[in-house]
């Protein structure tokens, strides 16, 4: 069913069963949309969008209502509560999460009625105030900067109350809408106004620096949560989305393992892992008939913190759900929890092929880790165990794509021989990803494997897999993840692209050439140590020279020791906690 043509929110949904959502009235209310650019089956059991979402319905003086893209092409977006169009709304509320969802921001604003660009919006006397929010736009905000009227950058909850008293003043007629985006800009932490911040580009077409207003800083800083009594957890259950009546509980925000290919775990600095008492307590705050827990954030956990909510979970009876583990934290009550839970399928993520190249991007997993961890949970009673690699890694050869070739074969081996005895057979479900080098990571400075290469890399990885039995393979195609790294290092120069992309459909590439931008010469090119980066407008307390020196010590198969927030108060090596 297309989410544009229902009346009311799905059955199950406990926005509509439980706080009267569609009996709330307008009057006297300020209407706000909160926007998620992909489909309701993916963004309803999104955890951040249902917690902004409720944190804005808590005021008696707001109406926040969810819209999604509609599944079929050309249907306008509807909100879910009250089946109204977007138009209705003055402030929109973007959570964006990928870069993927950036071409689903035009698709709602272009279906929605709204006028894509912010500086044409700005001449219409009836245009929503338009925001930007998620996580991806405090890692590079600088794509959807041409049709943003602001950004609130970092997590929402530390300026949730601030944003909503500004409104009214914001909405109000008087003053021209610059003066007042300017008077937020300075008065409200991690607010970042693109209009008021004016790229300057070299001759040579290279982005030299973002000059801001009079009065404004040159960066501006990001919000963090500090954290409260009772973990994020999920505020709607529905049946018909992607994590189907799974209470969702995060364990944390940010990692402290130093992955150097993960934005997540350097934009979140300092990494915030929320103690048991805070976990167990989001789980109790589950509907009394739910017994399906899904824990967030399990690769970053402590083993004993890890313990002690597995043991909780045991004692109340409930079934373990996750995205993926870390491979040398499986054992003990998680095993016992996953066989309670009847868990058939699980995830590790070995993601270097080779030793090396797991120092490379600092994983800390070994071959041993990994067979270890296969043979723990094939007994367990798993069925399939997926495995998520990345090739296209700096500095990959094709040794370490034949050391990855060894490890699957021998993970194979190790799965079929413990599960042989139980009369099953253990699958193993492969997942490669082409590397996209991100911003806020070590690897910003490193250039994107050409596309060419990806293919050969994939070619060798089939060869060497033929004939393994019982191995499901799923393997990116690089001109997406070509096309992901384009935009993962855009400008706003990257952002016309998209327009004119979305206006005339078919190939990426082409539309980019209309627009005079090369692809190339984002994804392809390295920085060096020096080169402004689009994305510096924001800052994360991180320092330059530490990335650049992670950077170094990668190229030379170096790893560095895990963030050690909360053991020591001495720590100065990235900047956050100095800052």
């Amino acid at each position: 069913m297309s989410q544009g043509r229902r009346d009311r929110p799905p059955p199950g949904d406990r926005f509509a069963t439980e706080t009267g959502g569609l009996r709330r009235k307008w009057k006297d209310r300020l209407p706000v949309a909160l926007l998620f650019p992909n489909t309701y089956h993916l963004g309803m059991s999104n955890l951040g969008l249902q917690l902004v979402w409720a944190r804005l319905n808590r005021h008696s003086h707001l109406v926040c209502e969810r819209f999604f893209l509609p599944d079929r092409p050309g249907d306008p977006p509807l909100s879910v509560e009250s089946n109204r169009p977007l138009r209705d709304f003055p402030v929109l509320l973007f959570s964006v999460s990928f870069e993927r969802d950036f071409l689903g921001v035009l698709a709602l604003l272009r279906r929605g009625g709204i006028e894509p660009l912010a500086r044409r919006r700005a001449a219409e006397p009836c245009a929503p105030l338009v925001v930007g929010g998620g996580v991806a736009t405090f890692i590079n905000p600088e794509p959807l900067a041409p049709f943003m009227d602001l950004f609130l950058l970092g997590e929402f909850e530390p300026v949730a109350e601030r944003f909503v008293a500004s409104l009214p003043g914001l909405l109000a007629a008087g003053k021209p809408l610059a003066e007042r985006l300017l008077e937020l800009a300075a008065n409200l932490p991690g607010c970042y106004v693109p209009s008021l911040y004016e790229p300057r580009y070299g001759e040579d077409g290279r982005l030299l620096a973002m000059e801001p207003a009079p009065g404004l800083p040159a960066r501006v800083r990001r919000n963090l949560h500090p954290g409260g009594p009772v973990a994020g957890h999920s505020q709607i259950l529905s049946p018909e989305t992607e994590f189907a009546s799974l209470h969702l509980v995060e364990l944390g925000r940010g990692c402290s393992r130093g992955c150097r290919f993960c934005a997540a775990g350097f934009v979140y600095r300092p990494p915030r892992l929320w103690p048991a008492p805070a976990i167990t307590a989001a789980v109790e705050a589950r509907p009394p008939d739910c017994r399906r827990v899904g824990l967030l954030g399990m690769e970053m956990a402590r083993p004993e913190e890890l313990d002690r909510v597995s043991e909780f979970l045991l004692a109340e009876g409930c079934r373990l759900s996750f995205s993926s583990l870390r491979a040398d934290a499986v054992h003990g009550p998680l095993l016992e929890l996953l066989a309670q839970s009847e868990v058939k399928t699980a995830v590790i993520a070995p993601d270097g092929g080779s030793e090396r190249l797991r120092r490379v991007i600092n994983k800390g997993l070994t071959r041993e880790d990994c067979l270890r961890a296969a043979i723990n949970l094939a007994g367990s009673g798993i069925h399939t165990l997926k495995l998520y690699f990345m090739i296209g890694l700096p500095t990959e050869t094709d040794d370490d794509l034949r050391e990855m070739i060894d490890l699957i074969r021998d993970l194979q081996m190790a799965v079929v021989e413990v599960g042989r005895p139980r009369g099953r057979v253990c699958r193993l479900a492969l997942s490669v990803n082409c590397f996209v080098p991100k911003a806020w990571t070590p690897f910003q400075f490193a250039p994107f494997c050409p596309v060419d290469r990806l293919k050969d890399k994939i070619k060798f990885l089939r060869a060497g897999l033929t004939g393994c039995p019982h191995l499901q393979m799923a393997i990116d195609r690089p001109d997406e993840a070509f096309f992901q790294a384009t935009l993962a290092r855009g400008d706003r120069r990257v952002g016309e692209a998209l327009l004119c992309l979305s206006e005339t459909g078919g190939n990426w590439r082409q539309a980019f050439r209309r627009a005079g931008v090369a692809p190339e010469d984002y994804a392809l090119r390295g920085r060096d140590e020096h080169e402004f980066l689009p994305w510096e407008v924001v800052d994360h307390g991180l320092s330059r020279d530490y990335l650049w020196r992670e950077y170094q010590l990668a190229l030379r198969a170096k790893p560095s020791r895990p963030c050690e927030i909360g053991e020591t108060t001495n720590c100065r090596r990235c900047g956050v906690c100095h800052d």
